[in-house]
Parts: structure tokens; sequence; C-alpha cells
């Protein structure tokens, strides 16, 4: 029954988004792998995972807001059931590891997808990159870190709207990146914000 709602799930987002996918830096394998992506629309999960080849898109979690996805029995069913979604606390009581969710994912053989910004963007800057990414760069040194660039999901659903804009999106997909040994915290997540802005045609976010 989960695999035909997940699979009913991404024939609509296909159908509604296109979710095209542009492999310019890199061919898709499944290997483990820690995609990483601008985020403007709560369509972006969908967007991605729709366009992960099937094969990719199995091996593939994707990290989810808990207070947004896990704040109904139904969206709590399409991201633990159907996406197979790693819920984060945004806000984690003192003391714990937010990260560990996506931790035990990836010691099981799993790729993930992040969203460094934390939060949804309007679509018209990417906002610096959060510190979680690099954290995950270092427990994980031998990882690819694939940038995502996704194009027109803010058109789609722009933040504060509920009226869904039927229009094809593209989800382009650059060259692997690690940390290099000394580097820096912040000097990594300027590197992998840039990898992602790279990815953007003109006209789009700078």
């Amino acid at each position: 029954m989960t695999e035909l709602v997940s699979g009913l799930l991404i024939w609509l987002v296909r159908l509604l988004l296109g979710a095209r996918a542009d492999w310019r830096g890199c061919a898709p394998n499944s290997e483990r792998r820690i995609y990483f992506a601008n985020h403007s629309s709560h369509f972006d999960t969908l967007a991605v995972m729709a366009a992960l080849p099937p094969p990719v898109r199995r091996l593939t979690r994707p990290a989810a807001a808990q207070d947004y996805w896990g704040a109904s029995p139904a969206r709590r069913f399409i991201a633990e059931r159907c996406l197979r979604a790693v819920l984060i606390d945004r806000a984690p009581p003192a003391g714990t590891d937010p990260l560990a969710p996506l931790q035990r994912a990836l010691e099981g053989g799993c790729s993930i997808l992040i969203f460094p910004e934390g939060t949804r963007g309007d679509g018209e800057a990417i906002a610096r990159f959060r510190s979680g990414i690099f954290q995950l760069s270092q427990r994980f040194p031998d990882v690819d870190l694939v940038p995502v660039y996704l194009d027109n999901l803010q058109r789609i659903l722009p933040k504060g709207s509920f009226l869904i804009v039927p229009i094809t999106c593209t989800a382009r997909f650059g060259a692997p990146l690690r940390a290099a040994p000394g580097e820096e915290r912040g000097a990594f997540l300027e590197r992998a914000r840039a990898a992602v802005l790279q990815l953007a045609e003109p006209g789009s976010a700078r």
C-alpha cells in the first residue's frame, strides 16, 4: 500500500512540476552521497526525489523538519512512509545531537538529502549555510557531497501562498565536493554555497 501511494505521489509531482534532472557535474549512481540543495518551497524535497532515478531514490532519505512534516498524521505518513524521510528537530533540547538521525541513515548505507539554509527562502537569494553540512562532512570524510540547484520551485508554491501553479522545474546536480584537510568551517560553508550558486542559470538566484 505504501509503495503504491509513494508511486502515485512521485507521478503527481512529475505531472505538476516536471521535476526534470540535469546532471551537470556527475552521473546518478547508487553510491552513498550527501545531496544538498537550496530551499524555497515545501515541494523541494518532492522535486529532488522525483528527479532521482528509481534505484537512487530508493537509497536516498531526505531530511525533513519535524515541526512541519510531523505536524499531522497525513504529513507524517507522506514523510516517513512514502519518502522515508528523516525527521529533524530544528529546536533540539540542550545536550542532544540533532544530526544523529542523519548520521544513522548514512551509517546504514543510505544517501541523504539536506537543505543547509535550514529554512525556506524567498527564491531571490540563497541564505548562508548552517553548520550541519560541515559537521556531516567531518563525520563522513569519504562521502561525496553533491550540490543541487532547484529552479522555479518558488514560483510553484511561493512562501506564504497556498495556490499551486503547475510549471516545469529542474533539479541541477553539480560536481561532488569534500571538505579539504584542515579546511575551516566558514570557508567550507562558503565553498559549498558557491557550488549551488554556480548551478543557477543567468537571472536565477545569486
